[in-house]
């Protein structure tokens, strides 16, 4: 049993000063004051009184750090990503593909599910990694006219099949399936994703308003970046921007790096669905956590100069974000923490299906904890009881 002692905790849902938080094996047993919980003669104690405890990050859009990507399809790969991940407060994500051939995706998924198969039957690691929580195929089903950098070779339509194939290779660890819902197939490739109990995101689409409704009335109830890969908003046409803008059932992503959205629309996204409506997620890739450089997103080279990635024609490939910087900038803006930490913590969990599990300080819940210091900057992380340098 570990009793960890802070300042205050945000659960998110609420603020407790003087907080312990008790931890036993991977899960919280009692969160409150020191008079409130019973701890243990034969506990140990962590104390940073110094220090906030909120909920370890959820990153339901990620797709490398550390000098590797998803579709490495390594177990390598994955272990950098997740630990660099866990470096800074990110203790689950949902590892994310890239448009690329069937093989290369169906080999990326197997690797995922692999990984996720064998975490579940070892012991824990020794330094703190975040769990994969499954896979997010964002395309290949997306509209070419807002592509990005996504491969345009590998761009098909929405084929029942093809997605089939990926859910074979996922093995059950398939979570988000990102898709332009204007492209013939859509709507049925929709009921069938929802079916297998996937989250269906709009993303790099042209859609119209009319178009994006009608994908919202079939089930699908998330964005991927918003803004960004998006037809934009028109007060005549208000394209998927609108649909999203405007219902109430879609969470929207944000990447709030300060590059790929401007501030004034990350103010006008939030004013528009509330704090419980947008979560926060990096688009990493490999080069998070890297200097400057030239490196891949699957097939696609790019190169970061001052953070920043792109390809060879300046289109923004993918960021080096890490959800604790974009905690900060959101915070910068002027919103209130108790109204930006759901939206890496509580909101994807709640996306997931995972409340109760993620997310959260509850007892039951796993004890993914993130210690913050004044400026927000992260001083320790727990993922499912390792970590926080215990003694």
């Amino acid at each position: 049993m570990l009793a960890i002692l802070a300042r205050r905790a945000l659960t998110p849902r609420d603020e407790i000063g003087n907080a312990v938080v008790l931890v036993e094996g991977e899960k919280i047993v009692a969160v409150g004051r020191p008079d409130e919980v019973e701890i243990p003669a034969s506990a140990r104690y962590y104390d940073r009184r110094d220090l906030t405890v909120v909920p370890g990050f959820i990153d339901v859009h990620i797709h490398g750090a550390g000098g590797h990507d998803v579709m490495d399809a390594s177990a390598e790969a994955l272990a950098a990503i997740t630990a660099n991940a866990a470096r800074r407060g990110t203790t689950s994500l949902v590892a994310t593909t890239i448009t690329a051939s069937e093989e290369s995706t169906c080999k990326a998924a197997d690797a995922v599910a692999r990984w996720m198969r064998r975490r579940a039957h070892e012991p824990a690691p020794g330094t703190p990694s975040a769990e994969i929580l499954g896979i997010h195929f964002e395309g290949p089903f997306i509209a070419r006219a807002r592509r990005g950098v996504q491969p345009s070779e590998w761009i098909v339509s929405p084929s029942i099949p093809l997605f089939e194939r990926f859910l074979a290779a996922a093995r059950g660890a398939a979570r988000i399936l990102t898709l332009a819902p204007e492209l013939p197939g859509a709507a049925e490739l929709i009921a069938e994703a929802r079916k297998a109990g996937l989250v269906v995101s709009l993303g790099h689409t042209d859609a119209t308003y009319a178009e994006a409704m009608a994908a919202i009335s079939r089930g699908a109830r998330h964005a991927a970046h918003v803004f960004n890969a998006m037809r934009p908003f028109a007060h005549r046409e208000t394209g998927v921007l609108g649909a999203v803008l405007t219902s109430a059932s879609v969470t929207a992503e944000l990447i709030a790096d300060g590059v790929h959205v401007d501030d004034a629309a990350i103010r006008v996204l939030v004013a528009a669905k509330g704090p419980q409506g947008v979560i926060l997620v990096s688009d990493a890739t490999a080069a998070t956590g890297m200097p400057d450089g030239n490196y891949r997103l699957g097939t696609i080279e790019f190169t970061v100069a001052g953070g920043v990635s792109r390809d060879s024609q300046g289109k923004l490939a993918g960021s080096t974000l890490t959800l604790d910087r974009a905690l900060r900038h959101m915070l910068d803006l002027g919103i209130p923490l108790p109204d930006v930490l759901p939206m890496l913590t509580s909101n994807p969990a709640r996306l997931l299906g995972l409340e109760g599990r993620k997310g959260a300080l509850l007892p039951g819940a796993d004890a993914d904890l993130v210690l913050l210091d004044d400026q927000l900057e992260v001083a320790g992380v727990m993922a499912r009881g390792v970590g926080l340098n215990q003694p």
